[in-house]
């Protein structure tokens, strides 16, 4: 086992302590689904247990676990039932999966302040635990015996799998559409946080009116944090956020504030495919192209959408009944938003 001290940048620990903040009413119920991953990621494969403890050692702010959680309790629900546990695992299992995938396909060399997996073990290697991972997400769900819950997860695999795909087919095309864009991300990242909470309210036995209020929350409030995450990386360091930043464009990752400077300012087109070309930032720099971007309201026209969607997430939980754990998930939204400052 490789012992590694990591030293959390002041972002980093900013976020640990909104997220902790947030999360503190659920505090006992992650801790029993951290040790339910730990339980459910043990193999007699022993590279596989190498592996996992190498990722389970990177950490996480554990969110969409505690989307679940917060859910079923939000409706009615007893999350500290070792179902719920279970399933909260699950989500992360999966989550883990498409991170590692994702690494891959990307040549990430950074994950958390740590190699990504690829970096550490190989593309070979990697690839069989991601797969590795989302069969054991499955194995694990079928404990639950619900068809319902088998539906939402097959369905948001696949949307997830669709999104890598159109994402790829979409690399360099500064011409990619706003529409194209959003569909993208929700397979990529909203379908995912949507089935935490609709699952979450299955688990509660709540009627099919409050899972879809649950469900239209997740999918917002997933769409606000992909929305935050593109604006974070076009704005912020590395040495703020903990890993690699401004890596989308030299990629060939057309995100929303590009989209918009791309309107307003069709001659960045001819710089932004030179960066795309070399696979770096070139005479025209990060620098260059934050400060047109701001100036041209790019950059504050994609925080507006984001805190759209956050505001529409928060809306959709007017149907959920007052309670610690309702409010607990409407104050996700600000959190998630504000990731940006």
């Amino acid at each position: 086992m490789i012992s590694q001290t990591v030293i959390p940048t002041g972002f980093e620990q900013r976020q640990r302590h909104d997220a902790a903040r947030l999360f503190s009413l659920i505090g006992s119920e992650l801790a029993q689904v951290e040790a339910e991953f730990a339980r459910q990621a043990q193999s007699n494969v022993q590279i596989i247990n190498s592996l996992n403890e190498y990722l389970q050692r990177s950490g996480g702010k554990r969110v969409r676990p505690a989307l679940l959680l917060l859910s079923c309790y939000a409706t009615g629900g007893d999350a500290s039932r070792h179902n719920a546990i279970r399933m909260a695992a699950v989500m992360e299992f999966l989550h883990t999966a498409t991170l590692v995938h994702d690494d891959i396909i990307d040549n990430a060399q950074l994950r958390r302040d740590q190699p990504s997996v690829n970096e550490r073990y190989g593309n070979q290697i990697a690839v069989l635990l991601g797969d590795w991972l989302y069969m054991t997400a499955f194995e694990t769900s079928l404990a639950e015996r619900s068809l319902e819950i088998l539906d939402v997860l097959t369905s948001v695999t696949r949307r997830m799998v669709e999104g890598e795909l159109l994402q790829l087919s979409a690399v360099g095309d500064i011409n990619i559409s706003e529409q194209t864009y959003f569909d993208i991300l929700r397979r990529k990242t909203a379908y995912l946080f949507s089935a935490c909470c609709e699952i979450g309210a299955i688990l509660s036995g709540a009627d099919e009116a409050r899972q879809a209020s649950l469900r239209d929350y997740g999918m917002n409030l997933g769409t606000a944090f992909q929305l935050a995450d593109d604006l974070l990386d076009f704005t912020e360091t590395e040495e703020t956020l903990g890993k690699p930043a401004g890596v989308d464009l030299p990629e060939g990752k057309i995100t929303l504030p590009l989209i918009y400077l791309l309107e307003r300012e069709p001659s960045i087109g001819r710089r932004a495919s030179e960066i795309i070309q070399a696979g770096a930032y070139t005479s025209f720099t990060r620098g260059d192209l934050i400060e047109v971007a701001q100036s041209s309201g790019a950059l504050d026209e994609a925080r507006n959408q984001a805190r759209l969607y956050a505001d529409t997430a928060r809306r959709a939980l007017d149907r959920v009944p007052f309670s610690d754990y309702t409010e607990a998930l409407r104050d996700i939204p600000d959190f998630i938003v504000e990731r940006e400052r």
